[in-house]
């Protein structure tokens, strides 16, 4: 992601995808968004709206987050 609109309306499009918790900027040019989740997400869903709205959008990893029992 180029410019710092390009970064801020790639954060919006995920968090309005259902299930999504939480949304941030990772990577040493902030070039990367991680979402973490609960329940059904729809990460390919995810990744399709980033490629129409922002341009190119690329899955790296896509796991289940546990919680923690205390």
């Amino acid at each position: 992601m180029k410019s710092k609109k390009c970064r801020s309306k790639a954060l919006e499009i995920a968090v309005a995808k259902g299930g999504i918790i939480s949304v941030g900027l990772k990577g040493e040019s902030k070039n990367r968004i991680e979402a973490i989740g609960e329940g059904i997400v729809d990460a390919a869903g995810l990744a399709e709206a980033l490629r129409k709205k922002v341009g190119f959008a690329d899955l790296v990893s896509v796991e289940e987050v546990k919680e923690e029992s205390r």
